[in-house]
This record gives structure tokens, C-alpha cells and sequence, in this order.
């Protein structure tokens, strides 16, 4: 069971994670691969649209999304997107990223070698991976105007549409850890992070929420 305490907690880590961007048209939109096929939708809904005339689909597999998208992560959100109505000739595949850095650099090099012109980028993830995406994408590819998105859900009903609550909030945990310790490595751009957050965030992970925590 999750303590009322740990999903207030939750709630506001969930909060911190989204940036609030005003979506605009884009250059080509950028699916990032997890276990979450509703990136995939999202980034169909925002094609259709006509925030961006291009998807990219980026991601291999991981331990979380081997059983699940056992042909890659990008690969699965690609027959995704085709059986929505996405024509081909809109979808590229990027099946090799296996981190959010590699997702970044990955795309950007599938763009360039395909000869497309960017100038801003409509980043699609899990609605608590935006400030991560986001901050990775400006340390890595500063060159770029970038827009966070994800599916307009709530906590609850994200907790709902997952199944699975625990690893939801480890998740929470995690991608905010990496928001801390990955700047000083290169791979994002530091961003401040509110005495509330931090205070939540070291509450949950006393409580043992740290499954996603990356070691040392």
C-alpha cells in the first residue's frame, strides 16, 4: 500500500517534473522510447495536429521494456503511430538509444543524416520525464529551440493508466536524481530544484522508493 504522505509527495515531484511549455510548431517531433506506449499516441495527437510534419521515434530495450516491446521501444512506437494513421513517409526509427542522452544524440544524427533542417524540437515523453528531456536536449543540442510535451493526465489517472503505483513513484524518484547528479557528468543542463521538492524527494527515498536510483 502507498501512504497518503508518499503520493502527496509523489504529487509534487510529478508537478516539478512537468515545464509547462506552450506547444507551437515544430521542426519534427521526438518520441522518447519507455515502456509508456502512450508516448507514442501523444505524439501522433500532436502530429495530427500539425505541430510537427515529421515523428522520430527513438529507443532500444531495456529491463523494464523487454517483455513488453521485446522489438525495441522505437520499433513498437512506430506500429504504433502506422496503425493511428501516421503514413510511413512521416516516421522515422532510431532503434539503438538506450538513455535519455543517447536518445538526443541519436536523433539528432538520424536528422542529419536524412537531410532534415531543424531549428526546434518538440520533445514527447512520459508526462514526469519532460524537465528531464528537456534539460538533456539543452546540454546536448543547444543549437535547437526545444518544447517539452506529454499527455495531458493527472497523477491519478496516470497512476491508474500504468498499474502498477510503486514503480510509477520510483520512476518519480529516479528521473528527479538524474535532474541532480547528471549536470556535473555533462549530460543536462542544471536547473533549480524548489526546497518542497527536495524535501519530498529525500522523504520517498527514505521511504524506499529507489528501484530507478542510479548507484554510487
Amino acid at each position: 500500500m502507498i501512504s497518503a504522505r508518499a503520493r502527496e509527495d509523489a504529487l509534487l515531484i510529478w508537478d516539478y517534473h512537468q515545464m509547462g511549455h506552450v506547444l507551437r510548431p515544430c521542426s519534427v517531433a521526438i518520441g522518447l522510447g519507455s515502456h509508456d506506449l502512450g508516448v507514442a499516441d501523444e505524439a501522433v495527437r500532436l502530429y495530427e495536429r500539425g505541430m510537427a510534419p515529421l515523428l522520430v521515434f527513438t529507443g532500444a530495450t531495456s529491463p523494464t521494456t523487454a517483455a513488453r516491446m521485446p522489438r525495441g521501444e522505437a520499433v513498437h512506437y512506430r506500429d504504433r503511430a502506422l496503425e493511428l494513421g501516421v503514413p510511413d513517409s512521416s516516421v522515422l526509427v532510431e532503434p539503438r538509444a538506450r538513455n535519455s542522452g543517447e536518445n538526443i544524440r541519436f536523433s539528432k544524427a538520424l536528422l542529419e543524416d536524412n537531410g532534415v533542417d531543424v531549428s526546434s524540437v518538440l520533445l514527447v515523453s512520459k508526462p514526469y520525464e519532460e524537465r528531464r528531456a528537456y534539460a538533456t536536449a539543452r546540454q546536448l543540442w543547444p543549437e535547437v529551440d526545444v518544447v517539452s510535451a506529454s499527455a495531458p493526465m493527472v497523477f491519478e489517472d496516470y497512476l491508474a493508466s500504468i498499474g502498477d503505483e510503486r514503480l510509477v513513484i520510483d520512476m518519480l524518484v529516479g528521473a528527479l536524481q538524474r535532474l541532480l547528479i547528471y549536470p556535473d557528468q555533462g549530460f543536462m543542463i542544471r536547473q533549480e530544484v524548489p526546497d518542497i521538492v527536495m524535501q519530498a524527494y529525500e522523504r520517498l527515498r527514505g521511504d524506499g522508493f529507489t528501484s530507478r536510483i542510479v548507484p554510487g
